[in-house]
């Protein structure tokens, strides 16, 4: 393994992804079916596939912290904590860091909202988890060992601006995702892999 962490990050579906570490990470979960509790819970936006507060419940315990952005805390219950890009957080010996998210070419994750990638800074490594978003230039300014990319376009980056987002943040694995269940399937993930060919590490996730 290029990074000691990559074996801790399981994928869920879709933008769904558990970090099985200490603490015990999930990211946008959705379809959840089985696991562990969470100790801290990322939620990038309020859309249904990534706010799912029926597949929150399942992993919540008491001591849950969720971080989330100002529309997902309207649906949300218990320690819930609101951010916005730019801000950073210290929980459970993590540091957190919210970034943008948002498109440039469409109208489906205005700027305007606030809404949420995440820099999680765990045990001397960093997973960028990039949210529901476009071709960004603020991802000049991303620094990460591994970062997981939306790659199935219609809603976020196609496949071949996936590319271009990793060559621009230069992690050392990135892990495609967004595909599968709402829009795209395995194929952008293999067209995406197809184009880092021989520049970055790209490991195709299997589901829970």
């Amino acid at each position: 393994m290029t990074t000691s962490l990559l074996s801790t990050i399981e994928w869920i579906c879709h933008s769904a992804f558990r970090i099985q570490a200490e603490p015990i990470i999930y990211i946008d979960p959705y379809e959840i079916s089985h696991g562990p509790k969470a100790d801290i819970i990322l939620i990038s936006h309020s859309h249904y596939d990534h706010c799912s507060p029926e597949d929150v419940k399942k992993i919540q315990k008491k001591e849950t912290i969720i971080i989330t952005e100002k529309s997902s805390v309207k649906k949300l219950s218990g320690d819930v904590r609101q951010v916005q890009p730019g801000d950073s957080v210290g929980i459970c010996g993590v540091k957190i860091e919210a970034v943008p998210a948002y498109n440039l070419n469409k109208t489906f994750h205005p700027k305007k909202n606030g809404w949420l990638g995440f820099i999680i800074d765990i045990q001397g490594q960093r997973i960028y988890h990039a949210g529901d978003t476009d071709l960004i230039p603020e991802m000049e300014a991303i620094m990460a060992d591994i970062a997981l990319l939306p790659v199935s376009g219609t809603f976020v980056m196609t496949a071949e601006e996936a590319v271009q987002a990793a060559l621009l943040i230069k992690p050392k694995v990135v892990i495609p995702m967004h595909y599968g269940n709402v829009v795209g399937d395995v194929k952008d993930a293999q067209a995406f892999k197809k184009g880092l060919k021989g520049k970055i590490e790209v490991v195709i996730p299997e589901k829970l």
